[in-house]
């Protein structure tokens, strides 16, 4: 059956601010069904309230409303525009959640709106925790021993029947908010409570926990006649007990067998057919590592923050296909839009390595709170690609841009070998890096397992990076031959940190890997059916292979770097600059090519540059794209901070930087020269210097008299700016910026109060 023609006008919900738990994916997803839509010669009204978006673009929908995502808003814009379907599924928690609330008032059916793509018995049946159980129970699928929950009385017998630790998980939230593991009465009764609130519907689910266990995702397809694929398997390296948004995910997985594969597919197909989801849906599974025993942990009946990783990791564009199955399309009649083949009803291949790491804000954030359980604290997160879960994970660390670049990090060299041991213990931001600090100084793979419970295959693929980056520092750059520095580069090393260890600089490694060969080849993501990498944008680099893929240089390319993961100060605005100016430079004839490693966002749809490289936004990572690229230019100015970072090594590699040159963004961005520039210009500002260490701040502080305003220079959003009103401040912020190195000074100034002002500007 084709498309349903009675479905002339869909009103698209979207899903509000970026908050912890709900970031770009939505922006994603809802300019994909969009897009979908009007192709399909449907009339789009969409409601939005976040201008950083590239859905609520003029050109997204028909009509825009940028208003309060609030039920009665809602209604006066169903009265207005009269839409005779609304698409509540892609817009996250937020969208889902006003369905509901508007299906359940009796509004839709007073007005004649129906709800398209998955029904609302199917979303209570998923997200109302009661209504799921039972569901489950019924098709005999296992789910964890639990009691729903109204008050905080009801979770208090459960415990004191079955014992603690137990998980907590609120009704229609995103993120796991509200919840969490509480060890004890105390923080059950607190856990409880807040999760009580959080829920739209006052419920709870208490269950026993199965923290330590293994958790799996399967991301699933599914449309009206029941046909469901399984387009993406992922695992958690973190075990069951802290939110798969918060931990580190590999794709394919890597640790399980066959039969369990196999077991776990199963389940997920009949879990997606016993609730009727009629699009993407992500479904999680706690394994137990020593049994074939699974439980059903929870399943999002809609597109979610690991769809958006499912469908990056395999081109396969989950949220276009949801609405399209919405609209009445079955899986064998959605077609390749690049090559015009049937794709969407076969499951993608997966012949590489996808590992996803959150990002958080702690870099920012220094006094939060930076345990992990089962509420998400991630902003963000990056997604990188190689031949082996090495290679990914390691390029994946450096995507992430707190300046980590290698295994060991010179502030852990302070604690004991006793210290670090105990800090494997703490599940926190550091943990991982913590496990690769002990691994270095030999602590075991088995002492490791026993304290965190994360499988000991991972851990030892970790032991591997470990050990070449010690193998390099014991043999020197004097011995460091072609075969070493290739497993190196085959496990991930980065030059920055080879220098590091044989005392050289990150030039001299490049040249060294150029000298004897040892560059990467391409890789593909391939989304049709021939293999034949047509119309297919999607590159990463790797270093275990002789074929590379070759490019179509045909016209003039120009290359747009990207702004990395989502983090406070720098959100989807940057996306929506880069994605602009992608838009733009294609109108003008130019080839397109954009470097980035957000997997949440519009910039890394499959259909958005000529080509992607899915690499770190570093000097080692760019450069290389840039020599196999060879492009006219490349654009820095709209990836935010991570981009405007890499223009020296960019220009300095020989490349035309276009628009504003590296010697002005300078000129803004270092303190020291936008001071000089200020002087020439006459201009006045609070008194000031610039410095590097906490010595030169003291005797600034001292001088100036507090509060002084601290400010590094290339920072985004005020990151490590701070006002010190003493001298125990000053040091404290003086430390926390210099975990870093720094290349450019830091400003010291005199704080004071005034009205803020700004003006934007535009100049050729």
């Amino acid at each position: 059956m084709a498309r349903d023609m009675s479905i002339k006008k869909v009103l698209v919900i979207g899903s509000g601010p970026i908050v912890i738990g709900q970031a770009a994916e939505f922006d994603y997803a809802g300019t994909q069904a969009c897009r979908a839509l009007k192709e399909n010669g449907i009339e789009v009204v969409l409601v939005n309230s976040n201008p950083a978006t590239i859905m609520t673009d003029r050109e997204m929908a028909d009509r825009v409303y940028l208003e309060p995502l609030k039920a009665e808003v809602i209604m006066n814009i169903i009265d207005k525009e009269k839409p005779d379907s609304i698409l509540p599924t892609l817009g996250g928690q937020t969208g889902l959640n006003l369905a509901c609330e508007l299906a359940e008032s009796g509004f839709l059916a007073s007005r004649n709106v129906r709800l398209l793509g998955t029904k609302v018995d199917t979303i209570k049946r998923a997200e109302d925790r009661e209504m799921f159980k039972d569901t489950m129970i019924s098709i005999n699928e296992p789910v964890i021993e639990s009691v729903i929950a109204d008050t905080v009385e009801e979770a208090v017998d459960f415990a004191e029947t079955h014992g603690l630790p137990v998980i907590i998980r609120p009704a229609y939230t995103l993120g796991g908010t509200g919840g969490g593991i509480a060890e004890t009465m105390d923080e059950l009764k607190e856990t409880a409570e807040s999760g009580i609130k959080a829920s739209r519907v006052g419920q709870i689910l208490v269950e026993k926990s199965v923290a330590g266990w293994k958790e799996i995702e399967f991301e699933v397809m599914r449309d009206a006649t029941g046909h469901a694929i399984i387009i993406c398997d992922m695992e958690n390296v973190d075990p069951v007990g802290i939110h798969t948004g918060d931990s580190v995910v590999v794709a394919p997985c890597e640790t399980i067998t066959k039969e369990q594969y196999d077991m776990l597919k199963g389940a997920s197909l009949k879990i997606i057919n016993a609730l009727k989801i009629e699009g993407g849906c992500n479904i999680q599974f706690a394994l137990d590592p020593n049994s074939n025993q699974y439980y059903l942990i929870e399943v999002n009946p809609r597109v979610s923050r690991s769809s958006a990783l499912a469908s990056k990791a395999t081109g396969y564009p989950i949220a276009r296909v949801s609405a399209l199955v919405a609209i009445g399309y079955h899986l064998d009649e959605i077609k390749n839009e690049k090559t015009g083949k049937t794709f969407a009803h076969r499951e993608p291949n997966v012949d590489y390595v996808v590992c996803k790491f959150p990002r958080w804000p702690f870099d920012k954030f220094t006094q939060a709170n930076k345990m992990l359980g089962t509420k998400m604290k991630a902003t963000g997160e990056v997604m990188s690609i190689g031949a082996n879960f090495e290679e990914a994970f390691m390029k994946a660390i450096r995507s992430l841009e707190l300046g980590i670049f290698g295994t060991r990090q010179d502030k852990y060299r302070e604690f004991s070998d006793a210290e670090i041991v105990e800090k494997i213990a703490i599940k926190n931001d550091e943990r991982i890096f913590i496990i690769l600090e002990a691994l270095s100084r030999g602590v075991s793979v088995e002492q490791i397992h026993e304290i965190t419970r994360i499988t000991a295959d991972f851990l030892e693929k970790m032991k591997n990076i470990v050990d070449i980056e010690a193998e390099i520092a014991k043999v020197g750059l004097k011995d460091l031959d072609e075969k070493l520095l290739r497993n190196a580069k085959k496990y991930g090393v980065s030059d920055k940190y080879i220098a590091k260890l044989v005392d050289v600089s990150e030039n001299d490694i490049r040249a060294l890997r150029k000298k004897l060969n040892v560059m990467p080849k391409y890789g593909i993501i391939d989304i049709c059916d021939d293999n034949s990498g047509n119309g297919t944008p999607y590159y990463y680099s790797k270093y275990d292979a002789d074929i590379d893929n070759t490019i179509n240089n045909d016209k003039k390319t120009v290359v747009v770097l990207g702004s990395g993961p989502i983090r406070i100060g720098q959100g989807v605005e940057f996306d929506y600059c880069s994605v602009h100016c992608v838009w733009a430079l294609q109108k003008a004839g130019y080839n397109t090519v954009i470097i980035n490693n957000n997997p949440e966002t519009v910039s890394t749809d499959f259909d958005t540059a000529d080509r992607l490289y899915f690499e770190p936004l570093t000097t080692e990572e760019v450069l290389d794209v840039l020599e196999r690229e060879k492009p006219e230019g490349v654009v820095v100015q709209f990836g935010g901070q991570t981009a405007i970072k890499l223009t020296k090594a960019v220009s300095d590699a020989g490349y035309k930087i276009l628009g504003t040159q590296p010697v002005d963004i300078d000129a803004a961005e270092d303190r020291e020269v936008f001071d000089e520039l200020l002087t020439k210009l006459d201009l006045s500002r609070p008194k000031g210097d610039t410095v590097f260490t906490a010595e030169e701040a003291i005797k600034v502080g001292e001088r100036l008299g507090y509060p002084v305003l601290v400010r590094p220079s290339y920072v985004l959003g005020g990151q490590g700016m701070e006002i010190a009103y003493n001298e125990t401040d000053l040091v404290e912020y003086m430390r926390i910026i210099n975990q870093v190195e720094q290349e450019h000074p830091i400003l010291i100034d005199k704080y004071i109060m005034g009205m803020e002002l700004e003006v934007d500007a535009i100049c050729d």
